[in-house]
């Protein structure tokens, strides 16, 4: 099973990391976290690598039915959405298949909300294709 749905789009770095948190937005996710990663493993290891960031999306109400469905749901949410430059003009937007929650847990009461978080993720990637 892959463990994300992603998508290349053919603009720059920087004007994608926006256009990704518009699109968060309009699917109700809001940004709890932004996680520098190229800046931060530049700054420990002296590591080089393209621009690289971490936003901790999260839509409260897909948060709660998934904690009501399996308490310890926490450490697999699919809040995770990363923006990694591929090069001057080309911008990979990731995030976790929500479906691998319940493939993880077995829990068959996550389906549903991983249905919902996987449409509203999707939709994110298709807006940035546009």
């Amino acid at each position: 099973m892959p463990h994300a749905i992603s998508t290349t789009v053919d603009r720059p770095f920087p004007e994608v990391l926006e256009s990704t948190r518009s699109a968060l937005a309009d699917q109700g996710f809001g940004i709890l976290t932004e996680i520098d990663l190229a800046a931060t493993l530049r700054e420990k290891l002296d590591a080089d690598l393209p621009p690289q960031v971490i936003l901790g999306a999260c839509r409260p109400p897909l948060a709660l039915a998934a904690l009501d469905a399996e308490p310890s749901i926490g450490v697999l949410l699919p809040c995770n959405v990363v923006v990694r430059s591929v090069d001057d003009g080309s911008t990979v937007v990731e995030a976790m298949d929500p479906d691998a929650m319940v493939a993880v847990t077995g829990n068959e009461a996550l389906t549903d909300v991983a249905a919902d978080a996987r449409i509203r993720l999707t939709s994110v990637l298709d807006a940035l294709g546009r």
